[in-house]
Parts: C-alpha cells; structure tokens; sequence
C-alpha cells in the first residue's frame, strides 16, 4: 500500500469531522443568511435582504458600538493586567505556585456562575464594591442599573478574569535567557529597565497571541452579559442582540447574517492585527 494512501487513512476521521462539524455547517450557515426563516417550516430564499436589513438596523450599529468600545478597553486592561501578575509571581517567592493558582482559577470558573457572583458585588445597595466604599464614606454607583456606568461594570468583570493568559506568560518569562538580564546588571540597569528592554520585547509574541484571543473573546461576549443586561442598551452586547434575534424572535435568517457580519469583522481585524505584527512582534 503507498505511503500516501496510509497517511490519508490516518487524517480521514479529522477530514470527516473537519466536513460534517465545520465546513457543512458554515456552508448550511451561508443558505439561511439568505433565507427568511423562523426555525419551524421552509426556508423562504429572498437572497440578501437580511444583509441589508442588518445595515439599516439602528440596533445592529448600536450593539456593534457597545461592543467595539468594550473591546477597546477590555482587551488592554486584561493583557496588561495578567501580564504584570504574571511578572510579580515570576520572581522566586515563597508561595508562588500557591497564588499562581488563586489568580488563575477565575478562568476556569462557568460563566453562568460568575454573573450570578457579580450581580451580588455590582449590587447597589447591598453589593461588596459599594459596602467598602461606605467604609470611607463614599457613595457608590448604581453599576449596572445607571447607562455611565454599565461599561466599567464589565470592565470590572473582565479584569478580575484576567488570568486566562496568566500560564502562557509564565511560560513565556523562564523561557527569557537569563544572560540578558545578568547583562543587564553589569550595565546598571534597574528594574523597569529590563522589563521594558528585554521582557517586554521578549514576550510580544505572547503578547500577540492573547491579543488575538482576547480580540476573539471581547466580540464573542455572551453569557454574563446576557444574564446581567444593563440599564438602557447599553447591557446589549452583539452576540446578546444576536441571540435575542434567533431565539427571543425566532428571526433565524437575520440572526445567521448577523453571525456572518460577525465573522468577517472578527476576521478582518485580525489579519490587520497580523500584518502589523511585523512592527512590534520580537521574533528573533
């Protein structure tokens, strides 16, 4: 039997899963865009009017804008954030592999669960955040239930699930040669200095990557949103108007065009990301 045939029959099962779980379901995706349907009966094919019924939705652009602006900051701050984390417990401290897995843990916590836990904190009168600022005789906002301050109520959340990119920090931190940061000393050089010098340049590429997952993720937010809300619409995220559309109004071909419309941001924007990853990604 040739060696390529033996090869084929070792790929075939992921090649089977790869058309009946992916490229079937998106091309199935692609004929409902186009059709009027609400889930029960015949698709009705009317070719691209959901399309352009999604571009003269005031919701679609409403929605698209809570989420570009949450993006906008969610995905610095939490990069930021576990990134620093991640330098702190870096250093050989004692109890390090103990905090390590405290500031991970939230990223494998359900987010149904997490809602729930920050509806009590965000909670205005009785939540954690404001009884703390009671203690220094400060009034809290009303988080979720005042249109200024739904954004930094998910801004809160997201920071505090920052450490999904915690372990490939890490990783990326012992694999930095120490000869650079002993050279380094023989130079002078303090703290900040390494860590914008060599560290940081060191650890673009992971850097890069979890800007890209968090790109995917701040786009894809769904669950405690959807939970949550928001005063106004502010609460409403796109994937949250998306769902409300295909099950909440059984509009299953205006919902399938705005997944499409969903896609081709998502992947418009991270081949802009790609290319510009030749300016600033250290890949030496």
């Amino acid at each position: 039997m040739p060696k390529q045939r033996v090869g084929f029959y070792f790929i075939l099962p992921w090649l089977i899963g790869l058309i009946v779980f992916t490229i079937f379901p998106m091309l199935a995706a692609l004929y409902i865009s186009l059709t009027d349907w609400s889930i029960i009966g015949t698709p009705n094919f009317i070719g691209f009017e959901n399309f352009k019924a999604v571009f003269q939705d005031d919701m679609f652009y409403t929605s698209l804008f809570i989420t570009v602006r949450y993006a906008l900051f969610a995905i610095p701050l939490t990069i930021g954030t576990a990134f620093v984390v991640a330098i702190l417990l870096n250093n050989k401290i004692k109890g390090s592999g103990i905090f390590t897995t405290i500031y991970y843990m939230p990223a494998i916590v359900s987010g149904v669960a997490v809602a729930i836990v920050f509806k009590w904190v965000l909670d205005p009168n009785y939540g954690v955040i404001n009884s703390i600022l009671a203690i220094f005789k400060i009034d809290g906002p009303n988080w979720l239930y005042d249109p200024n301050w739904v954004l930094p109520s998910y801004l809160v959340m997201a920071v505090w699930g920052a450490s999904g990119g915690l372990l490939t920090y890490l990783v990326g931190l012992k694999d930095i040669p120490r000869e650079l940061y002993e050279s380094s000393d023989i130079d002078g050089a303090n703290f900040m200095r390494k860590v914008w010098h060599i560290t940081m340049p060191m650890m673009t590429p992971i850097i890069f990557y979890n800007m890209i997952m968090g790109l995917i993720a701040a786009f894809r937010k769904f669950t405690d949103a959807y939970i949550l809300g928001g005063a106004g619409n502010e609460g409403t995220f796109y994937m949250v108007y998306l769902y409300d559309q295909a099950f909440s109004f059984y509009n299953m071909g205006y919902a399938t065009a705005l997944a499409w419309i969903l896609f081709i941001i998502i992947l418009s924007l991270t081949i802009i990301i790609n290319v510009t990853k030749k300016y600033w990604v250290h890949t030496g």
